[in-house]
């Protein structure tokens, strides 16, 4: 059984950090590109940035420049490191594959920005 565990969340002040980590079970990570969605309440999941196999990644132009997002494969887990946060990055933040898979959603981890 495929599990993807997210941790790191918390709360943090506008322009503060964070470092999300999704720690994937079984061959997942090394297999797939891997992504971080989020969800904020109240409206649709989104995503936010994708890692492939190789490295490559893409960003949400909403986060660009300021996440970043990484891949350990010896580890089996994805980072997302997420510098000047802001009041609407306020979401709940999951990990998945890309393009993400609906048995592998997880219980995500709560990011809340605010003073």
């Amino acid at each position: 059984q495929v599990q993807l565990v997210e941790s790191g969340g918390g709360l943090v002040q506008p322009g503060g950090s964070l470092r999300l980590s999704c720690a994937a079970s079984g061959s997942i990570l090394r297999l797939n590109t891997m992504g971080w969605y989020r969800q904020a309440p109240g409206k649709q999941r989104e995503w936010v940035a994708t890692i492939t196999r190789g490295g490559s990644t893409d960003y949400a132009d909403s986060v660009k420049g300021r996440f970043t997002i990484s891949r350990d494969n010896a580890k089996n887990t994805v980072h997302l490191q997420m510098n000047g946060l802001k009041p609407e990055d306020t979401a709940g933040y999951y990990c998945n594959t890309s393009p993400e898979r609906y048995d592998y959603w997880g219980q995500g981890t709560q990011v809340t920005v605010s003073s």
